[in-house]
């Protein structure tokens, strides 16, 4: 009889290197099957079992303000939408465990909980425009900010996948690969005002760094740079320089990168491109989950109705 746990880390190996998912879902792997092993007493795979999987779902449902904390929630209950990656993380163990030849719960017996449309958040053009232009144009810090809006606007980066990019970008092409969740790689496209932002910038750097975007002063960066450390930004910096020039720009809604990256998708979709390309500009593995922006063809929707509706 093979321990449970034993099982478990040999499911984090696969999935992060057959798979090629990224350190952080293994992590969050890790933790739900964790929850899921110590709340149940799962020792062995004989363990798992329909009653045990229903008596789960019951505790995480039922996870009151407090305790929910522990579960990656600020009190309240634990939201369905968190529920289901519990539920998800069980499945694709379940699925592992057949295939590797071990009598267990059938992956499809497990049925996510029901959850609510996401909403997205959004600013409009003007918004984002007086969010462009918030950074001083006479600094360099100014310059790095500005290329690093440009950029996300013009190629719908996820924040950390802004923060992977190295100097050596060549800015003769419009267009360069970027490696994003999963290992996957997909080819974003560079528009002539970001090209030329991101030349601005780099033109004005002294240092030696390789990351395209670092810190430029205050004691963090001397402090990097007299240790010979990276200077990179990380995404809680960007986040934190996104939110500056937001509240500059006189928004009082919550702007974050990730908030760049929606006015990107809706742009494009509100211009007539389609979903597909949206979805892999996006690098979306789930036309699912570009499906969120379709809210931005109402219009277009409205006004055919306005046209040809009611004509007598």
């Amino acid at each position: 009889m093979t321990d449970i746990r034993d099982l478990k880390q040999e499911f984090l190996e696969y999935i992060e290197i057959e798979r090629g998912r990224s350190i952080k879902t293994v992590e969050n792997y890790d933790r739900y099957l964790n929850r899921f092993i110590n709340n149940q007493q799962i020792k062995s795979t004989e363990d798992i079992t329909e009653r045990k999987i229903r008596e789960f779902r019951l505790w995480l449902n039922r996870q009151e303000s407090g305790t929910a904390v522990g579960l990656g929630q600020k009190g309240g209950t634990l939201k369905k939408r968190t529920q289901n990656y519990y539920l998800i993380a069980l499945r694709s163990f379940l699925k592992f465990l057949i295939k590797r030849g071990h009598k267990t719960v059938a992956p499809d017996q497990i049925e996510l909980a029901k959850v609510a449309e996401r909403s997205i958040d959004l600013i409009s053009m003007n918004e984002l425009k007086r969010i462009m232009e918030g950074p001083d144009l006479t600094t360099i810090k100014g310059l790095r900010d500005r290329a690093m809006l440009d950029l996300l606007f013009s190629t719908g980066l996820r924040v950390s996948e802004l923060c992977s990019l190295n100097k050596d970008l060549d800015l003769g092409r419009d267009e360069f690969p970027i490696r994003g969740k999963g290992e996957k790689v997909r080819v974003v496209f560079l528009s002539e005002k970001a090209k030329d932002s991101v030349k601005n910038y780099l033109d004005k750097r002294d240092d030696m760094d390789e990351a395209m975007f670092v810190q430029l002063a205050g004691k963090g960066g001397a402090d990097a740079l007299k240790k010979k450390e990276s200077i990179r930004l990380t995404p809680r910096s960007v986040e934190r320089i996104i939110k500056f020039y937001a509240i500059k720009a006189g928004i009082s809604k919550k702007v974050t990168p990730h908030v760049i990256r929606h006015s990107f998708a809706t742009d494009l979709l509100s211009n007539g491109a389609d979903l597909r390309s949206v979805q892999a500009l996006l690098g979306h593995a789930n036309i699912t989950t570009t499906q969120v922006y379709t809210h931005v063809t109402d219009k277009h929707l409205r006004d055919i109705h306005k046209k040809f509706h009611n004509k007598d």
